[in-house]
């Protein structure tokens, strides 16, 4: 499909190196210009939330109005809140804290099942988990018990109900009343089934109810049931079959947070397992959808076969994801080739041929996405390469002359003649924003690798907090260690779905003795005393914690 993969592999490292090898070391002044920088680039864009479209779900940048999206929510305030947290603003964290808990979810309307999961209730925890950081006044039963996570439990009760299926895949809307609407598809995305862990677990872990979590992996589990015997699957599946009905398999549109989910999932709640099915996805990904120079096609889930030489703008969330898994050396060959694309249009099309080396027509747009920027957050953080912070520079600077309007930032609807759009999504202020501000702020808490911890004391005894955090599909931090807090196994004993305990076996023992070449054995021991999560140990770093399934982030 594409005539000289070693070429075009060459070509795209030796753009990136030429575009960026005059400029030397980014310097710690720089840094901190483009740190200040997106840190108005933010309260641009939400200042005019506030002022414009509040509290209507999102921001017209055009109009200079609001309009509802995905529910009637304040979506934008509810996605921005723990960016506030990241940027230092306990004020106006505090404020929105107390608006959001009115939040009224007892609506005669249907919702989108994942688009509430992931941007309200993803929202809810960690503007809760982030409360006593930011100096909210919690009670003592925190973070076991609060407000907000009453509210995101009550919204997922009513989410719950979609999952009332013969695969245990969900339905792609609720009614917030009346529960699955009469004549619902039974037609869901891939990632539309599978992204529901990192949330649905972490109110289990939480509250001591494990319902939740079992639905979320119920779903996981159903659609990696179904994949077939090259290990690949298919984007869109009946929920009630089983059968997939759209036969292409991708890494962006319509699967990417179901990969994401799997990843992650096992790292924050110790299902190895789910790392294992990503292992194998990945072999097959390798195997029959790469095209050998950085670029991933479509493939039919069945055959292995390439269908489409197409590039979507969600495929991007793919080199952060081969970031967590330490596989650095494909994640940057990635990057690079997708950065290539961004030098050439000043932003990031939905859609991209390949073969034609142009953009797909009807899908020309930029809504100010952030998996791209994401992917470079991972990588810098994992290199300190500094060309990866010239590449985050790029592409702040072509928004702030692209998109940057008089009421906040829009949406592009051409990256070809950066004809703009009326809109700016409310994953602007939760995810592009927050990622950009990561990647300059060096030493934000949000970078916690492990090495200090705060102790909390809970009713169910000590837990340690800011060890390091996971992020969800839409950005929202969840604190690895605040799963520790409330219960150490909610499942009983004889359940297929047991919570590991939160201790050490000789086997892990003997591994880290191995690993921690710089610890001493009696120290070692020490830790281990402590009874440790072995996900959450202060004593491990961020890369030794990630590397607990073999994969090791360096």
């Amino acid at each position: 499909m594409f005539c000289d993969k070693e070429f075009i592999l060459i070509i795209s490292f030796l753009f990136v190196s030429h575009v960026y090898c005059n400029e030397g070391q980014f310097s710690t002044s720089k840094r901190l210009q483009y740190k200040n920088r997106v840190k108005q680039m933010f309260y641009h864009a939400y200042d005019s939330y506030l002022k414009y479209a509040y509290p209507y779900d999102e921001l017209r940048p055009l109009t200079c109005d609001g309009y509802d999206t995905w529910g009637s929510y304040s979506l934008s305030l509810v996605d921005a809140i723990d960016t506030l947290a990241t940027l230092g603003n306990s004020t106006e964290f505090s404020r929105v804290y107390t608006i959001i808990q009115s939040l009224d979810i007892e609506r005669d309307i249907n919702v989108s099942v994942f688009e509430t999961n992931i941007r309200v209730i993803g929202g809810l925890l960690s503007a809760h988990l982030l409360a006593k950081r930011m100096n909210v006044s919690v009670n003592s039963t925190w973070p076991c018990t609060g407000p907000l996570l009453d509210l995101a439990v009550a919204l997922a009760n009513k989410l719950l109900p979609a999952f009332d299926t013969e695969t245990g895949i969900p339905y792609g809307t609720i009614n917030l009343v009346w529960g699955v609407p009469i004549g619902e598809t039974n037609i869901t995305c891939t990632a539309g089934g599978g992204t529901f862990l990192i949330e649905f677990g972490t109110i289990s872990r939480l509250t001591g109810d494990p319902k939740y979590e079992r639905a979320a992996l119920k779903a996981l589990r159903a659609l990696w049931s179904k994949r077939s015997s090259i290990n690949l699957i298919g984007n869109h599946i009946n929920i009630q079959t089983g059968e997939w009905t759209a036969n292409d398999c991708t890494i962006g549109t319509g699967v990417d947070s179901y990969f994401e989910y799997l990843v992650k999932g096992a790292l924050l709640f110790r299902h190895p397992e789910l790392m294992d099915m990503m292992n194998e996805y990945i072999k097959a990904i390798d195997t029959h959808m790469s095209d050998g120079s950085g670029w991933f096609v479509f493939a039919n889930y069945q055959q292995g076969r390439k269908t489409m030489p197409l590039f979507a703008s969600l495929d991007a969330f793919y080199p952060g994801l081969l970031t967590l898994l330490g596989k650095l050396d494909r994640a940057r060959e990635t990057l690079y080739a997708y950065h290539t694309m961004w030098r050439k249009y000043g932003s990031m099309p939905e859609f991209y041929n390949l073969a034609q080396q142009e953009c797909m027509q009807g899908r020309e747009g930029y809504p100010l996405r952030p998996e791209h920027i994401e992917s470079i957050m991972y990588l810098s953080k994992a290199t300190d390469d500094d060309t990866l912070l010239f590449m985050a520079a790029d592409i702040f600077d072509s928004i702030e002359s692209c998109c940057k309007t008089s009421c906040g930032y829009t949406s592009l609807k051409n990256v070809k003649d950066h004809q703009l759009d009326n809109r700016m999504e409310s994953f602007f202020l939760a995810e592009t924003i927050k990622y950009l501000y990561l990647i300059f702020d060096e030493n934000n808490f949000l970078h916690a690798n492990g090495e200090y911890a705060t102790e909390h004391r809970t009713a169910s005894g000590s837990c340690f907090l800011d060890t390091g955090y996971v992020y969800n599909t839409e950005a929202h931090p969840i604190d690895i260690g605040s799963l520790d807090c409330c219960t150490s196994s909610p499942f009983d004993e004889t359940s297929s779905d047991v919570f590991e305990k939160n201790s050490l076996s000789k086997e892990q023992i003997r591994w880290l003795g191995n690993i921690l070449l710089n610890q001493d054995k009696e120290e070692l021991h020490a830790v281990i005393k402590k009874n440790y999560s072995l996900l959450t140990c202060s004593a491990l770093t961020f890369e030794q914690r990630f590397s607990l399934y073999g994969e090791i982030l360096t």
